[in-house]
């Protein structure tokens, strides 16, 4: 079909998927989550109400319950669904994508993902099956879990006070709770594009791409805050910028969240020790990690991935390139708003800025996330494999070779025509030096390729 991808359902709503299609996953769903309940819950898309009727529709017509939260982000349909021990759960969302697109993410009973490999390529093959509808149908009830959530956010709060931040929910679902969470906080704190609107008017939901947080950096310097904080569309993610509205390269907060866990509360942490960061991480996340006491392990690049190894070593948190940011304590789940309030409370607590804290941290020069539209990835991925063989290689997610003084790591888009590339050195010469060569050689083999 193509909407299924490997973390979750997603696709240009009218175009690639209907409300037929929608229809039949809710149908198949009850089955594949062996549920009785299932929890639902939706963003501001203008697609969303109709994919919320669609799929009510479904998973009723198969004789199972629904509880539906209505609007609300990602993370809250994550805690709702470990708290209150439903049987699976589904996010109606594209996320940070354009607003023609709309999506379903999935969950099992404690908010254990579905993913390709762990039920949506079954979900796949059983939604080519025509309904059967039965005698007997679910209902549908509204759940209020509202209070609950908060009181969970709040415990995240602690120790923050005197700070001035400016937050960007560009127009999506973190608008729903920020000024409840924020504006009972020790601090000074405005918002930007806090009324979700499904058709984004401000600017893409997606702050990994700096030309997203231009009119977030104008504000922190027009009003001397201390720092800058912008969610994507469904509040998952959430990426940061300095005082001088300069952009924090998220794999740097993963070091400065440890800093909670390792100095201010390490009660919090439990018997481990553990804190995922993913492979395209800086080499300064993972020395800092261990500065701090913890034991740094690597990660492949995805939400479901990054969940089930956290679970697997009871690990602290975890961290991606991209903005998502994993706890233990949020029942090993992500979510944009905990890491916001963590990130607030540890420069409260050591009186620095967040341009401080992260000179402190870095070390190294870092080239960021570079994509090449190919269509051979695999090929080109096993000539680089050859032609650094002799650094050290970790292929968990694509390849990362790492050197004495620098290293790369090349992965293929799981959904896309595109190879992704991170370089790492420690020098400036030496980075643009390494990210040049390796360029050159990913379009020199796609040359070859189309020659």
């Amino acid at each position: 079909m193509g909407i299924f991808k490997s973390y979750d359902i997603r696709a240009v709503y009218g175009k690639e998927w209907d409300a037929e299609t929608v229809y039949r996953i809710g149908f198949c769903l009850p089955r594949l989550l062996e549920a009785r309940e299932i929890l639902i819950g939706r963003d501001a898309r203008l697609s969303s109400d109709e994919i919320r009727a669609a799929l009510i529709r479904g998973i009723t017509d198969a004789g199972c319950h629904v509880a539906d939260i209505g609007l609300c982000s990602t993370p809250t349909i994550y805690f709702s669904t470990a708290y209150y021990q439903f049987d699976g759960s589904v996010m109606i969302t594209a996320s940070h994508n354009p607003p023609e697109y709309n999506g379903l993410k999935i969950s099992r009973k404690d908010a254990v993902p579905v993913g390709y490999d762990t039920g949506l390529a079954r979900l796949e093959e059983m939604v080519r099956q025509t309904p059967a509808p039965g005698a007997s149908r679910g209902e549908v009830r509204i759940k209020d879990i509202r209070s609950d959530y908060l009181a969970h956010l709040s415990r995240f709060s602690e120790g923050i006070r005197g700070i001035k931040a400016v937050i960007d929910c560009s127009d999506g679902m973190a608008g729903v709770v920020v000024h409840e969470v924020m504006g009972k906080l020790d601090a000074r704190i405005s918002t930007i594009f806090d009324k979700p609107d499904g058709t984004f008017p401000h600017h893409d939901p997606n702050p990994l791409v700096e030309e997203n947080l231009a009119q977030l950096k104008l504000r922190v310097k027009e009003e001397g805050a201390d720092l800058g904080i912008c969610f994507d569309g469904d509040a998952d993610r959430v990426m940061f910028v300095d005082d001088e509205g300069r952009f924090v390269s998220p794999d740097l907060i993963t070091a400065l969240l440890c800093t909670h866990y390792f100095r201010h509360f390490p009660e919090r942490r439990g018997a481990s020790d553990v804190v995922l960061y993913d492979v395209r991480s800086s080499r300064s996340v993972v020395e800092e990690i261990e500065r701090l006491g913890g034991k740094p392990r690597m990660c492949q690049v995805g939400h479901s991935f990054a969940k089930r190894l956290l679970r697997q070593t009871d690990g602290i948190m975890g961290g991606e390139l991209a903005g998502h940011y994993y706890f233990k304590e949020n029942y090993y789940c992500d979510s944009g708003m905990i890491a916001a309030l963590l990130v607030l409370s540890v420069l409260s607590k050591d009186g620095i800025t967040i341009r401080e804290c992260v000179r402190r941290i870095q070390r190294y020069f870092f080239s960021g996330e570079i994509n090449f539209r190919v269509e051979n990835k695999e090929a080109i991925i096993e000539k680089l494999r050859g032609d650094y063989g002799e650094g050290t290689l970790s292929d968990i997610d694509g390849i990362r070779i790492d050197y004495p003084t620098w290293w790369f790591n090349v992965r293929p888009s799981n959904t896309e025509p595109y190879l992704r590339l991170v370089v790492e050195a420690s020098s400036r010469e030496e980075l643009d030096a390494r990210t040049a060569e390796l360029s050159e050689k990913i379009r020199s083999e796609e040359r070859g390729r189309t020659s």
